[in-house]
């Protein structure tokens, strides 16, 4: 009976403690897997499928569960939530096999194999880059910006073709979570930011769109990530380039490093299943 009561009570102090801990974090940028041809760098890109990449994906989602998280969040519009849900039970219980995009084979297996039971929509996409004006502008008073910008993003599809014929899938996963990758991405909003300044603010305005779904996306990361939570955040690295700023200057959460999960050698915490 005394065992017993001992048990409870650090069960209690357990508990107690971990509510009054803040939330830790871990943001995973990813390329999409199965890309829907709505960004502005398209690329033919590495096939997830084979068995070699099917296997990693498997051992990633292992290392994943290290974390031990609570919640995990994906690049869908909250509205489909229920539809999400409904796919990863079919997905469980053998009714579905998983399609290529990154929710299912990232997201999915995580959640499966940590057992978290439900997972969350956290885009925003009813206000994204709103480009329109600014390629007008560009096209009917500077031109040459407009050539500068279309080189700069042929440069950007060049790079990112040769690493996906050159490069694992490990690697290239290790790629969009690069601090160097990332900074080139939101430099490329910089390079037309400029554009109407004084006057219509096209650029800025249209960059302005794209921070501000961004923002928006933060926002619904900071409604889970309360205090004694652990939420895994699997992103487009156009999105993951920001909300990594935002993560680090955020003094209410703790930001865990998602590359020790992507190296060659064992998590330094690896104990079973990660429970």
């Amino acid at each position: 009976m005394k065992r017993i009561y001992i048990a409870l009570l650090l069960t209690l102090a357990f508990s107690v403690h971990a509510e009054n801990r803040p939330a830790e974090v871990l943001l995973f940028g990813v390329f999409h897997f199965a890309n829907p041809g709505r960004d502005v760098i398209r690329v033919d890109q590495v096939d997830v499928s084979t068995p070699k990449n099917q296997a990693y994906l498997a051992e990633l989602a292992q290392r994943l569960c290290d974390f031990r998280p609570t919640a995990i969040l994906l690049e869908f519009d909250r509205a489909d939530e229920s539809e999400m849900r409904k796919q990863f039970g079919d997905y469980r219980s053998g009714k579905m096999k998983l399609g290529l995009n990154e929710n299912q084979q990232i997201g999915f297996r995580v959640a499966e194999v940590c057992g978290v039971e439900k997972l969350y929509g956290f885009d925003e996409s009813e206000i994204g880059w709103n480009a329109e004006p600014l390629f007008n502008y560009l096209a009917k008073f500077a031109p040459e910006r407009l050539e500068a910008f279309n080189t700069e993003v042929a440069r950007f599809q060049a790079a990112e073709a040769a690493a996906h014929r050159s490069l694992s899938l490990r690697e290239l996963l290790i790629r969009a979570n690069d601090s160097e990758q990332d900074r080139m991405n939101k430099d490329l909003y910089l390079l037309t930011n400029a554009t109407g300044a004084g006057l219509g603010f096209e650029g800025a305005d249209a960059t302005a769109r794209w921070w501000h779904r961004n923002f928006r996306m933060y926002a619904n990361i900071q409604r889970y990530a309360t205090p004694g939570q652990r939420v895994l955040v699997v992103a487009g690295q156009g999105h993951t380039a920001i909300l990594r700023d935002l993560l680090k200057i955020d003094r209410r959460v703790i930001a865990r490093d998602v590359h020790q999960y992507l190296s060659e050698s064992v998590p330094p915490n690896r104990v079973g299943n990660g429970f």
